[in-house]
């Protein structure tokens, strides 16, 4: 089959729907298929080329002059590489791919940020694959037909971007460990983490916190942080590529988002057996066994958070009872299992479509 992926940026920043849509591309030419992916580049393109994955440029900024130019760009690409099936990671590139279709391929988008007013345009697609149920649901509730969504949850055990985990190091980090690796968003609950450190941290004197990830809003969670009289306990250590040896280290993983459409860090930090406290929010109950691989806490609630904490750091035996339980029923966050069920949804697309194209002509 010949697919063609489009994303904005195949940049290496912890950008989880790029990280989702590199290893598809990959795995998908490993098995054989014939695969481009279009965007504006990045560090991405080095593995991509490795798998045989070729890399198309094309600027999608949102100008008018320049979405001229790319209209005329990708129709030069579809007519050079004659996808069969053409795949949507983000807006711009549904819109824009909708537009040119016509009859030579069919259209697939992949809805992430949900939350995002729009989200909906990925609806443009003739099937939209839903990154959880949670997902699936809000878009259903937004007016995009059931029988256009299909859910293929989150994987990433065995990508193709990660080194096996026994080549890991842990990181030597101050003991206990409370770890959390995410974007520095208001979104993503880092404020309510450094509250609730703060509520608790009289209480365990030997505590840190370690938030690991890059973002706008760094430097009100570092004033935040200053406020308090833990700060010198409080440590921000910016993006890095592969935050598995925090994980390793780390006695509990926190991921205290307000939306989460379903989270790749999740299936990281389960993989490397972390006691996980996390949102009860969007895709991450369905991510956490629907809280048998790790405790969910209401969102945005610092209050919540600081009691599952204490609890915790009162009971190094919870601790590793919710590592054990985080490590269970992990076959299904494969990568393997993500490639399986996008290629299942594309053959039944393309039959469909080719029985439409039949059926008209009669």
């Amino acid at each position: 089959m010949r697919v063609l992926h489009i994303l904005n940026h195949v940049h290496e920043i912890g950008n989880g729907i790029v990280n989702v849509a590199v290893d598809l591309a990959c795995l998908q030419a490993k098995h054989g298929h014939v695969v481009g992916v279009v965007s504006s580049g990045g560090e991405y393109e080095v593995l991509l080329a490795s798998y045989g994955v070729k890399h198309f440029r094309l600027d999608q900024t949102r100008t008018p002059i320049n979405l001229m130019n790319a209209t005329w760009r990708y129709r030069k690409i579809v007519q050079e590489f004659e996808p069969q099936i053409v795949h949507a990671h983000m807006m711009t590139g549904v819109v824009l791919a909708k537009l040119l279709q016509g009859s030579s391929y069919a259209l697939v988008s992949t809805v992430h940020n949900e939350f995002q007013r729009s989200a909906v345009l990925m609806g443009l697609a003739d099937r939209v694959i839903a990154v959880s149920n949670a997902v699936a649901e809000s878009m259903t509730r937004r007016g995009i037909p059931r029988q256009k969504l299909r859910v293929v949850s989150n994987g990433t055990l065995g990508s193709v971007r990660k080194r096996s985990l026994q080549d890991y190091l842990p990181k030597d980090l101050h003991k206990p460990a409370i770890v959390t690796v995410a974007g520095m968003y208001e979104r993503k609950g880092i404020g309510e983490i450094i509250d609730a450190f703060a509520q608790i941290a009289s209480d365990f004197s030997n505590a840190h916190l370690y938030l690991v990830g890059n973002g706008p809003d760094i430097k009100m969670f570092e004033k935040q942080a200053g406020k308090t009289p833990f700060a010198h306990r409080i440590h921000f250590e910016g993006f890095q590529s592969e935050p598995q040896s925090y994980m390793l280290s780390c006695d509990i993983f926190v991921l205290a988002s307000h939306r989460d459409p379903s989270p790749l860090v999740i299936p990281e930090a389960r993989e490397v057996g972390c006691a996980i406290v996390a949102s009860n929010v969007d895709g991450i109950p369905e991510a956490l066994d629907n809280g048998q691989a790790g405790i969910l806490i209401p969102p945005a609630n610092s209050t919540a958070l600081a009691i599952a904490l204490k609890q915790l750091l009162s009971s190094p035996e919870l601790v590793q009872t919710w590592k054990n339980k985080a490590q269970q029923n992990l076959e299904r966050l494969s990568v393997m299992r993500v490639y399986e069920e996008t290629m299942a949804t594309y053959i039944q697309l393309e039959q469909t479509s080719q029985f439409s194209l039949w059926y008209k002509s009669l």
